[in-house]
């Protein structure tokens, strides 16, 4: 083979020798850089929208509007921050059948639960008494504490709705307060209460409703839950 003959022959590569390794192929998408050559940040996302503010409770605008300024006037009050205002309600259950039957709880809890709008807590025995055959630690009971707009509303569909659905009603006593503007309430059927289904209660059950307050004594308090609506005898 001459010398031209083999020069020619180094001259020839076979077709693609030479290129990089991997040229041709996809690949992913680089991440864009700043000006100093960091990788640059992404986009900020945009905020999201305000959303519109619920509406208060009827009954907690009434009391700012014309509630609280009558209670100032009655009671001789200088700063609004004096006149008493509904703090808490608080619901309890009572279920001492549910020592024998302990179904009692789960419909119990869900018939509390849509009285008041909220998820009731069940209540345990703090101690064990054997004439009751209780023992330590059993549910005997549900509870709900309301506070905000749940416990105005629930205090509202309670005397406008609820408490004159009671058969005979002629009203509430106005003496069951204790002494520091708190008042007790005894519902002996839960069925008074439009959220319950007739058809799917399977025994009447009673309830306690206590409506805590921040008046200083009953007087104060009854005049509040007065205002309020609460159906007082006369």
């Amino acid at each position: 083979m001459s010398d031209e003959q083999k020069k020619d022959k180094k001259d020839k590569k076979p077709q693609g020798e030479g290129k990089p390794k991997g040229e041709g192929k996809p690949k992913g998408e680089k991440k864009a850089k700043g000006a100093d050559g960091a990788p640059a940040e992404a986009a900020p996302k945009a905020p999201p929208k305000p959303q519109e503010p619920a509406t208060p409770a009827r009954l907690r605008l009434r009391y700012g509007e014309q509630v609280r300024p009558e209670l100032m006037k009655e009671f001789g009050f200088t700063n609004p921050m004096q006149a008493p205002r509904l703090d808490k309600i608080v619901v309890n259950m009572g279920l001492g059948e549910a020592i024998n039957n302990g179904k009692i709880i789960d419909a119990s809890v869900e018939q509390l639960g849509q009285i008041t709008g909220q998820k009731p807590v069940v209540t345990k025995s703090r101690k064990s008494i054997a004439n009751f055959k209780l023992r330590q630690g059993q549910s005997i009971g549900a509870m709900v504490t309301l506070r905000g707009d749940r416990m105005y509303e629930f205090f509202d569909r309670l005397v406008s709705i609820a408490l004159p659905r009671v058969r005979d009603f002629k009203g509430v006593s106005p003496k069951a307060f204790d002494g520091k503007g708190n008042y007790t309430l005894g519902v002996r059927e839960q069925i008074i209460f439009p959220e319950i289904n007739y058809d799917k209660v399977e025994k009447i059950k009673g309830l306690n409703v206590t409506v805590v307050t921040t008046a200083r004594n009953d007087e104060e308090g009854r005049a509040l839950l007065r205002h309020l609506g609460m159906p007082f005898r006369t």
